[in-house]
């Protein structure tokens, strides 16, 4: 059974044109509208004016990085899921992406169908009202349907997949997760795919909270939110 995919606008910005067109075909096939643009400053202005459901940036583009439209985009606050492209298997870009707010990321070569899964969960991370009331633990509240969360009182302004990581552990409040289980139960894929990336989500959603974090680190285990 194919899962329809969200209906909406996704920016593709890719100054390779056969990799460009593969994703825009796949993307078409699978329901969505596509806009592609080839280079850096082209891709940002595109961002602003046609808020797109999710943007896909090549990391290295002509002009302008992909690394710094997605960090000119959470400046201005603008949280669009982002998904890198990277044909360098460098963990420090990797890292980079996610530290400047990217919600995922895929290394070249890779598989159109891949790219497609990530995608579909992203959206339907972002796009999808959980049930459930509000949770508080500490000086933290989560309000899975408006989306929102505070610490301390203060509005916290996470991604998606912040957002998302941050409810999993509030919901189990003291159960210690896995980076393996994290992955699977935020990201929906398997251990292979690094668990970096859960330690980097980790690490900007302490930050964002501050001094009202309520993430324990397990060492040797996982993580845990307790109060």
């Amino acid at each position: 059974m194919t899962i329809a995919a969200p209906p909406g606008l996704v920016l593709v910005v890719e100054d390779e044109p056969a990799i460009a067109d593969l994703v825009r075909l796949y993307l078409t096939r699978d329901g969505f509208g596509v806009h592609l643009e080839r280079d850096g400053e082209a891709g940002l202005a595109a961002a602003r004016r046609l808020r797109p459901v999710a943007c896909v940036l090549d990391i290295a583009l002509p002009g302008l990085a992909g690394t710094e439209i997605c960090r000119t985009l959470r400046a201005d606050g603008d949280w669009t899921p982002v998904i890198f492209l990277t044909a360098r298997d460098d963990e420090v870009d990797r890292v980079v992406g996610l530290e400047l707010g990217a919600d995922d990321y895929v290394t070249k070569p890779f598989s159109p169908r891949e790219l497609l899964a990530r995608l579909r969960a992203v959206l339907r991370r972002t796009a999808g009202t959980p049930a459930g009331q509000p949770r508080t633990l500490g000086a933290v509240t989560l309000d899975p349907g408006r989306r929102t969360v505070t610490a301390a009182g203060t509005a916290v302004q996470l991604t998606s997949t912040e957002f998302d990581l941050l409810a999993h552990l509030m919901a189990r409040p003291g159960r210690v997760f896995t980076r393996e289980e994290l992955l699977a139960g935020v990201w929906g894929y398997a251990a292979h795919a690094g668990t970096r990336t859960v330690d980097v989500h980790v690490a900007q959603v302490r930050a964002k909270l501050g001094p009202a974090s309520v993430i324990r680190t397990h060492r040797g285990v996982g993580y845990a939110a307790d109060a």
